[in-house]
């Protein structure tokens, strides 16, 4: 695998795929083709938009992932984006500097030819481009085993996304390295109904109990001031503190959870994921002063010129 500033990512996302394995991961087997219809129809019906907004896939943590193996060189997306479920995606995958191919369904429901699309111009770039070392195949069919094949042919170091239970094992087997879009830092995993069910359950009894805790014959207790509120967090702060996290969990995934990392190294990653952060525009002299500020969800130390930090626990 090569590694370091060498290394150049190309990605491919077959997006209609990632987004119905999604909502059938997070609304339960087979339940794109059931709602399909219905979102066809009527994608704005408060239902289905609410169904869908459940089934939502961040992208961001997709591409943030595929940086952390390098400079990204090129990243495409191939759908019909003619469709209102897969425009909603549209702006966020421009801003960040994402090819949308446009592809047509040769007849209604039927496949719209990403899996041929999407290997033709992998294979076409990977001799137009030699310097690639690294190819993302964001995908779950089995078709497309063979381009992962021929990509390790050539030499490239090919890693797999795709969705939990809805990914072909053949496919994961042939990639060199495969990873779950479930487990990606920042993508929330969908709660179990049964789960969801039994944690307002214990909820309404919780909330039964203090209410039986407040009688009148319940003696009074002394009132207590309030706590100054604290000043609101911006959301640049906010977004910075997360991009942190996810850069740090990036780190800990691919070593030892507990393993201290180079500071400049986490700050690498954290301007690969977004080009656009800077210490100095959120208030910070350097980006040891933005890490102590953080406190809460980094620990740093710091021996000699040497700047190490890691995920607190």
């Amino acid at each position: 695998m090569a590694d370091g500033g060498d290394a150049r990512v190309a990605v491919y996302l077959d997006f209609d795929n990632i987004v119905i394995s999604w909502y059938d991961r997070v609304h339960g087997r087979n339940a794109y083709g059931k709602d399909r219809q219905r979102i066809a129809e009527d994608p704005g019906d408060a239902e289905v938009a609410e169904r869908l907004a459940r089934a939502t896939v961040d992208v961001g943590a997709i591409i943030d992932y595929a940086s952390s193996f390098g400079t990204l060189v090129l990243t495409r997306a191939y759908a019909d984006w003619s469709s209102p479920v897969n425009a909603e995606y549209r702006s966020q995958l421009v801003a960040r500097a994402v090819d949308l191919v446009q592809l047509f369904p040769a007849a209604a429901y039927a496949k719209n030819g990403a899996d041929i699309r999407l290997a033709v111009d992998a294979v076409e770039d990977m001799f137009r481009l030699p310097d690639l070392t690294h190819v993302v195949i964001v995908a779950g069919d089995s078709d497309y085993v063979p381009l992962a094949q021929r990509c390790k042919r050539l030499g490239r170091y090919v890693i797999g996304v795709g969705v939990a239970g809805s990914t072909a094992k053949s496919l994961a087997a042939a990639c060199d390295e495969f990873e779950s879009y479930d487990s990606l830092p920042g993508v929330e995993r969908p709660a179990p109904k049964a789960a969801e069910q039994k944690a307002k359950s214990a909820q309404a009894k919780g909330k039964g109990s203090r209410r039986a805790a407040t009688k009148p014959d319940a003696p009074e207790e002394a009132a207590v001031p309030e706590a100054p509120a604290e000043a609101p967090v911006s959301d640049e702060q906010a977004e910075a503190s997360a991009l942190l996290v996810r850069a740090l969990r990036l780190g800990h995934d691919k070593g030892d959870a507990d393993e201290w990392l180079h500071s400049s190294a986490v700050k690498t990653q954290m301007r690969r994921m977004d080009p656009s952060f800077s210490e100095k525009a959120l208030g910070y002299r350097s980006f040891s002063d933005f890490l102590k500020s953080r406190d809460a969800v980094a620990e740093l130390s710091e021996d000699g010129h040497e700047r190490l930090v890691r995920l607190r626990d």
